[in-house]
């Protein structure tokens, strides 16, 4: 009877909604503010006016019978279940023993468009080269070449040129790393400064010289230090063509374990220092060290409007097949592009390195002779034993000749006549004495060549735009365009091997506490961007602007830089000396410590209900912080909330775009806590301990989890009592598995532990949407049922060791060589196994030696509750030569086929090959890794960069930890030794294929379902818990923040809402930048409720009506770095994002 009386309520409810959404429809078309035209500045007809307004309505019209279809699906699904709880509010166990919870009154829906799926099943990239394709072709092996060891033999008739001359654009540049075997400090004050002093006096002598730079972290650090007479200089050089700024990132990006929030965060900030002390804008990219090239980056630089890029570190049998088909310049292609919106030109190095040995021609002992630097008595020497000789008139013919013949010999790899050559190395020309030998030499070289026509050469010094430009033009095509029969290529330049079996797949993996530091400084970073903007928009709003701390934005450039400074590919990489990643520690310490405190004041003026009575104080801070780091190599401490008889506040933000229905754990000092939502609404809590060791607890200390709602980027109030009357706090219900003889376990009173000793038989936890299957000897998973399925699915985790090669080469922070095959991880004795189960959560944590993994799932409705929360804390500092995996094993029919992401941006399908080494098969999983057959999908989402394989049908692997005893002979001078007790986070997805949901095999483009991408967002942006501190004279009146008046669409991730700065460095502008990317959904995945209203709308977003409170007075297209405008939107403030877009906006908000 009861149930019948509430699914009349609901019925009514139904009827009600949709009457009352119909009436707010037509009032929202008359009325909303947020569809008016933008400032009456525009002319439109009536009839437009009113054809736009009847589209909007039938538009309405649709959502709201979505709506109402959805809550009707609720409330069957709801009655169907019995999921009522019977008391109305507190938790209940159903017959099949899984916890159920109180329904919170709020259905959600998912209603994705059809035409919002086609893209993932439209027409794919045409292009002449795809890398999976070409992977297939190769052979891999390593014939000796001769002069050109990794290629062939290069022949030419001497009168190819006879028609048209050969132009040899000689480009100087010098590598500088900000930070790699010294540390940034270290390297600017020994080499950078004097090479940059050097530069403006050097270059000013003949205005015949060039050079190009990239670093822009260290020529910042040098501008601001150079007196007004050498900016003025430096200034006339770059202004009149003889510098040349390339790329014009903080740093030249590691392109495998990057991501792409920080890949483009570093982009702009670079470009935006550049436009505000030199008014330049790059156009050419150069990227000589990464080691292995990124589909993402090509995309990033076309979108900041560069028109052509250099890459460098390809694997060598890629360079040789590229070379025999004169396919080292091609139009690089996004792979989910079907036409040529995304096409990059591209320019790839042919030999080994970018020193000049491998860089006149295919002979590194004649281009030795020609690197000036190493005339006899230097510290530097040819190891081909034949050193320089300086140019004389007695020898520069012979000389010339000797060179011309090696650039002849380069040029017939390509499909032009001009021809480009780096002249350079890591940090060159520091000293007076190199200017002289290179440009001295060198033009004698020049003026010889140029002077005797029968030579048919034309060589100069040049910059990279110099080289492209005159390309363009031999080819009769406009910058940046497709010259004639020039090849199109899709897919990237993962793994990287210089030499033999030398892969560069270790990096992927190496010192993985700094990559996944380097994710929560990314969380951080945009979540500080996120609250300032907005705190200063309604600072400003509200005329008190006067009283915020503007003075933050000072802290958000630091961070900005430091974050920035880590994506060197020598930083995030993992591949620098130890007192340089010490460094680096600092440094992204230094940013976390200053980011927390530009939210926590950002949140302090935002939850302030009456903004009048708000003051700041730098003293007396208004919120704690969630967690603290004692030291940059320290896990974070969680702040402990001691709870009174009268409420603290606790201040939740949610740093993604979506409502946010999750699971909050935050410690506190007594057992009898009582959570409050804001209106005071009492909600049930789950109380566990805070375990000390395996069989120990905390007795101080405890756990409390609840669920909750967040707003959109948000912050919400909630309030903790210490109550003796807190009926819905349940205990959680904890039993040790152990093996051998039973120990005695110390159990404190209010939450009693139970204990076993360990069996073979399988254990299972379950909640509402999973049920978990473990192993009853190792604790670890074993299989994973959702509840809409019958069939348990066989998920199995193992772990594995990789040892070194015993001879030869090993090994190091670089390369991954290992010993053969990996051996199962053992342990003489058996894990202690913890087992826990309550209303909100259950989860397994099992102990070995030198791992302890935790495996949760939530019980909490949406996306929250429909993966596994994995954590594997790893701790191999007593080992040697050995590298730690985690192996997933399954049934899933996935073949040789896997697919990992690049850079969090898109996914790229990877293949098995037998005819490559195992180390060969590895490759960078920034955020996920996928296997799937024609029913399931298994998606491992990261919370920090690994490196990944499939080795077998239906396997995944990822290396967690690596520990080297020695280098691996690329420079550094030591190995992998300073590892930490690191905590690597994983979300494990279980996904199931539609009824007639067909997976094209041949499909080489792949995107996540929504709910994959929803799941990496919860992963990679944590809500952050911040307790109000307590005040002596009471705190003042605080409430929900919710910035967005609409909701974003589901397919569309707010990127960042960056305060763009003013003239001066550490103030910020009255604008702000918006950047969104819309994702790429595979839609042939089965839909899950996401736990909030979600909806697609064909890439279309109001911004005018999107933020509450605020009103947009400016809306302008930029380019991706901000460099580049657009006029601004005047009509209807709509902006439209195509399917994989980001898109860059400038804002006004006030």
């Amino acid at each position: 009877m009861k149930l019948k009386k509430q699914v009349t309520v609901c019925g009514g409810a139904i009827f009600c909604v949709a009457v009352f959404s119909l009436y707010l429809m037509l009032d929202r078309v008359q009325h909303d503010p947020a569809r008016r035209q933008n400032g009456g500045n525009f002319p439109r007809s009536q009839i437009s006016v009113l054809q736009n307004r009847i589209e909007q309505l039938e538009q309405l019209l649709e959502e709201n019978h979505q709506i109402i279809s959805h809550i009707k699906d609720s409330v069957l699904e709801l009655t169907d279940t019995g999921a009522v709880s019977p008391s109305g509010h507190l938790p209940f166990r159903s017959a099949n023993g899984s916890w159920v919870l109180p329904f919170d009154g709020r259905p959600t829906f998912l209603s994705v468009k059809p035409q919002d799926c086609q893209f993932a099943l439209g027409r794919r990239s045409q292009t002449d080269l795809q890398m999976l394709d070409v992977y297939s072709l190769l052979s891999f092996d390593n014939v000796d070449g001769g002069v050109w060891k990794q290629g062939f033999e290069i022949t030419y008739d001497p009168n190819e040129w006879d028609e048209e001359p050969l132009q040899v654009f000689v480009v100087p540049h010098s590598h500088n790393d900000p930070g790699w075997v010294k540390t940034f400090d270290k390297y600017y004050n020994d080499q950078t400064q004097h090479i940059l002093n050097n530069m403006v006096v050097k270059l000013a002598e003949d205005p015949r010289r060039k050079f190009i730079w990239s670093e822009i972290s260290f020529f910042a650090k040098w501008w601001e230090s150079a007196d007004v007479h050498k900016q003025e200089a430096m200034r006339k050089l770059i202004l009149g063509g003889q510098v040349e700024m390339v790329t014009g990132g903080w740093v030249m990006t590691d392109e495998a374990t990057a991501h792409y929030f920080a890949m483009i965060d570093q982009l702009i900030e670079g470009h935006q220092w550049l436009e505000q002390n030199l008014g330049v804008i790059p156009r050419s990219a150069w990227a000589v060290d990464p080691f292995g090239h990124s589909a993402t980056m090509p995309y990033l630089l076309k979108r900041a409007n560069l028109t052509s890029m250099l890459i460098q570190r390809i694997h060598y049998s890629i360079k040789k097949h590229f070379s025999a088909t004169r396919s080292l310049e091609f139009m690089w292609r996004q792979a989910w592009d079907p036409e040529s919106g995304t096409d990059m030109f591209c320019h790839m190095m042919p030999f080994y390195s970018y020193d000049v040995p491998h860089t006149c021609g295919p002979d590194p002992k004649i281009c030795c002779q020609f690197d000036f630097k190493r005339l006899p008595g230097s510290r530097v020497n040819c190891p081909w034993k034949v050193p320089p000789r300086a140019i004389t008139d007695a020898n520069v013919a012979e000389r010339a000749t000797v060179l011309l013949d090696q650039y002849r010999k380069k040029s017939k790899l390509f499909r032009s006549k001009v021809l480009l050559v780096p002249l350079g190395d890591d940090f060159r020309y520091d000293k007076v004495q190199e200017w002289d030998q290179q440009y001295v030499n060198y033009q004698k070289l020049f003026d010889y060549m140029n002077s005797h026509p029968e030579m048919h050469v034309k060589a100069q010094f040049a910059t990279l735009t110099d080289y492209f430009s005159a390309l363009y033009k031999a080819k009769g095509v406009a910058q940046g365009m497709r010259p004639p029969d020039y090849p199109v290529l899709s897919g990237d330049f993962f793994a990287y091997a210089d030499r033999e079996d030398h892969y560069w797949s270790g990096y992927f993996t190496s010192r993985p506490f700094y990559k996944n530091l380097d994710r929560v400084l990314e969380s951080h970073l945009r979540g500080a961007e996120i609250l300032y903007s907005l705190a200063v928009s309604h600072a400003r709003h509200a005329g008190v602007e006067g009283r915020y701390p503007t003075s933050d934005y000072s802290l958000l450039t630091d961070a900005r830089r430091n974050v920035g400074l880590f994506q060197h590919h020598d930083a995030i990489a993992g591949t620098a000396k130890e007192i340089v990643v010490i460094d680096y520690g600092n440094r992204l310490l230094r940013a976390l410590v200053g980011l927390k405190r530009v939210i926590i004041n950002a949140a302090h003026f935002l939850v302030m209900k009456n903004k009048d009575v708000y003051r700041f104080y730098q003293t007396e801070p208004f919120l704690e912080t969630d967690d603290r780091r004692a030291t940059h190599d320290s896990l974070p401490q969680r702040t402990l909330i001691e709870l009174e008889s009268s409420p603290r506040y606790l201040v939740l933000f949610n740093p993604i775009e979506q409502e946010r229905l999750c699971l909050v754990t935050v410690l506190v000092n007594s057992p009898r806590v009582r959570v409050l939502t804001e209106d005071g609404q009492t909600l049930p809590v789950q109380l566990s301990a805070q375990w000390v060791t395996a069989v120990e607890m905390n007795g101080e200390v405890y756990q409390a989890s609840f669920m909750a709602r967040l707003p959109a980027l948000g912050l919400a109030v909630f309030h903790l009592y210490d109550s003796a009357d807190s009926p819905m706090t349940l205990r959680s219900d904890t039993l040790l598995r152990i093996p051998g003889r039973a120990q005695s376990i110390r159990s404190s009173d209010p939450l009693p532990v139970r204990s076993q000793m360990s069996d073979s038989q399988p254990f299972y936890i379950q909640t509402q949407s999973l049920t978990l299957g473990f192993s009853g000897t190792t604790g670890l998973l074993e299989s994973i049922r959702r509840k809409d399925d019958p069939q348990e699915v066989r998920v199995q985790i193992q772990f594995f060791t990789y040892g070194t090669r015993p001879s030869k080469d090993k090994s190091g922070a670089y390369l991954f060589i290992p010993d053969g095959n990996a051996k199962p991880y053992s342990q003489r004795e058996a894990p202690v196994v913890r087992v826990l189960e309550g209303p909100l959560f259950a989860e397994v944590v099992t102990y070995f030696q030198h791992f302890q993994q935790t495996v949760r799932i939530h019980n909490v409705p949406g996306v929250d509750g429909l993966s596994l929360d994995i954590t594997t804390m790893v701790d191999i500092r007593d080992q040697n030569n050995k590298e730690l995996a985690m192996r997933l094993v399954t049934d899933i029919q996935s073949g040789d086929t896997f697919y990992t992401d690049l850079n969090g941006f898109q996914i790229q399908q990877r293949r098995y090959f037998q005819k490559l080494p195992i180390q060969g098969n590895f490759y960078p999983m920034p955020t996920m890794a996928y296997i799937q057959d024609s029913q399931y999908r298994l998606t491992l989402h990261a919370a920090q960069a690994l490196g990944v394989t499939s080795l077998a049908s239906g396997q995944l692997e990822v290396i967690l930890d690596r520990r080297l005893m020695q280098d691996d002979n690329r420079g550094l001078g030591q190995g992998l030794k300073d590892n930490k007790r690191t905590a690597n986070r994983f979300r494990l997805l279980l996904e199931r294929r539609s009824n007639g949901a067909k997976m094209a095999d041949s499909r080489t483009v792949n995107f996540p379902s929504l709910l994959s991408h929803m799941t990496s967002a919860i992963l990679n942006h944590d809500v952050l818990a911040l307790p109000v501190l307590p005040r002596k004279h009471g705190v003042p009146p605080i409430r929900t923040f919710a910035p967005l008046a609409s909701t974003v669409p589901c397919d569309f991730h707010l990127l960042n809402l960056r305060s763009i700065q003013s003239s001066d460095a550490h103030s910020p502008s009255p604008h702000t930048a918006l950047l969104l990317h819309r994702l790429g959904l595979d839609c042939g995945l089965e839909a899950q409720n996401p736990g909030f209203n979600c909806t697609t709308t064909q890439g279309q977003l109001s911004v005018s009506g999107l933020f509450r409170g605020l009103d947009v007075h400016l809306l302008q297209p930029m380019s991706l770095s901000l460099m580049h405008s657009q006029p601004p939107l005047t009509n209807d403030s709509y902006v439209n994002l195509e399917p994989m877009e980001i898109s860059a906006y400038k804002l006004k908000l006030c």
